[in-house]
């Protein structure tokens, strides 16, 4: 059952409206919004379809050499942006609903071989895309927002130039805008950096039964290769559009083929927005069911439950559906856990640390630095205002509760998502948080803050 409050959040605009629509009303931009204190969470949520799943979906979908019917898509700023940039390449989509549609695909080569892409802040579609512009044999450019303009792709630049892309960076080496020309001398193998960005090994992969030569293209991967589930998702998803890749020492084997269609794909739940739900069944006692995510699930952020259980909640998992609970006489305790595998929802742990007996601390995440802002030193920051002791490193992070109590706190979102999302937890601490530009959670989950009041009863 679901539970709702008739006054749990106060929404604050130059011109006081109802509540209701406030909400719902995902255009518009709200400067805050206050979240009060959480004291019960109780019910059950379907999620919105996985931003990781759906771009690269629609991107093979997009390559294949047919129709494919696509369910469960997430609706909103990061897959808007690939769509948008596919159907400028000549790729017809047609949207059955809000979560399905239809893409012909284009048999590996697009229609359309000059093109201007802008792709916002969508970093999986930015990486993903510019690999396969760089061998459409084409002129085209892809841009996006200022922070996508900061956050740096030398490395993937660097293995495509390996391959035969000629890419110019227009403005500054290394970062967005780039520039494409037909690619020549392609090249049987290359080295791809992966202590950075697991999304630059994923971009190769996917490009790669394009442009692989007979006995296939030959991907070395250098250094530690960081959030390996996401790699893990990319080469099963490839295999499921008919992809040949094999795993070798170091490395991956791909050879030469073209995607192919599938009649219905089914796309999950995202497990990383799942962490915020489960985590308020583990801070309030819940039970918390999440649907649509499971025990088979493609998504390496399913272990985030794992964690949960390991601070003391009781999690049960089933093929489709995880809840998270917490008896009355159980503590949350803290925790150090090396977060490679779940850099995303990791980030939910942080705020958790206000609930919990013993410091939270997380390490593994320097990829944090490097997202839709530094989220590392921004979570650092606004951690304090809750009077929380924090320490922070390279790619460490350490929580814990204050001494003299938990204070309310007014929270910069950065323009970042998960800072939004993650940070609105601190209510289940009993602090009254007060989120601005609330708005940016449409990058990824636009009823997020909806949905966290139809779950929760507030003080």
């Amino acid at each position: 059952m679901l539970l709702r409050a008739s006054v749990s959040f106060s929404l604050q605009n130059k011109e006081k409206t109802n509540m209701t629509s406030m909400l719902n009303q995902a255009d518009q931009k709200f400067d805050s919004l206050v979240v009060r204190p959480i004291v019960e969470a109780c019910g059950t949520v379907h999620l919105p379809g996985s931003k990781s799943i759906s771009n690269r979906a629609l991107l093979l979908a997009a390559l294949a050499d047919g129709t494919t019917r696509l369910e469960g898509l997430l609706k909103a700023d990061d897959t808007e942006r690939m769509i948008e940039s596919l159907v400028k390449l000549g790729i017809k989509i047609e949207r059955v609903d809000d979560e399905t549609a239809l893409v012909a695909g284009c048999g590996g080569k697009f229609p359309v071989r000059h093109a201007e892409l802008f792709i916002g802040n969508a970093g999986t579609a930015a990486r993903t895309l510019s690999a396969v512009l760089a061998f459409a044999n084409g002129s085209y450019t892809i841009d996006g927002v200022a922070r996508m303009r900061e956050r740096p792709i030398a490395d993937l630049i660097a293995a495509l130039r390996e391959l035969g892309a000629q890419i110019t960076c227009t403005e500054r080496e290394g970062f967005l805008p780039l520039e494409f020309r037909p690619a020549s001398n392609l090249g049987s193998s290359v080295h791809v950096r992966g202590n950075v960005s697991s999304q630059y090994l994923t971009a190769i992969l996917m490009v790669a039964p394009l442009i692989a030569p007979a006995q296939g293209l030959c991907i070395s991967i250098k250094g530690e290769l960081i959030s390996r589930p996401y790699v893990e998702m990319t080469v099963k998803m490839m295999r499921r559009f008919g992809a040949q890749v094999e795993p070798e020492d170091g490395g991956f084997r791909v050879m030469p083929g073209t995607y192919k269609a599938q009649s219905c794909y089914q796309v999950e739940a995202d497990a990383s927005s799942a962490s915020y739900f489960l985590a308020l069944g583990a801070l309030t006692g819940g039970p918390v069911t999440v649907t649509g995510v499971g025990e088979d699930s493609l998504q390496g952020d399913v272990a985030f439950a794992d964690v949960l259980a390991d601070m003391g909640a009781k999690v049960d998992k089933t093929k489709n559906s995880i809840t998270v609970s917490r008896s009355p006489d159980a503590a949350l305790t803290g925790i150090d856990v090396d977060c490679t595998m779940i850099p995303d929802a990791a980030m939910t742990l942080v705020p958790m640390a206000l609930s919990c007996t013993g410091a939270v601390r997380l390490t593994g995440i320097g990829s944090w630095r490097v997202k839709e802002t530094d989220r590392l030193k921004a979570m650092a920051c606004e951690m304090r205002k809750f009077g929380a002791i924090v320490e922070e490193g390279e790619d460490w992070i350490l929580a814990a509760r204050p001494v003299d109590g938990i204070h309310n706190a007014v929270v910069e979102t950065y323009d970042d998502h998960r800072m939004a999302m993650s940070l609105a937890l601190a209510a289940a601490s009993g602090a009254e948080v007060t989120v601005l530009d609330p708005g940016c959670t449409a990058k990824t989950f636009p009823t997020y803050f909806a949905l966290l009041e139809s779950l929760c009863r507030f003080k």
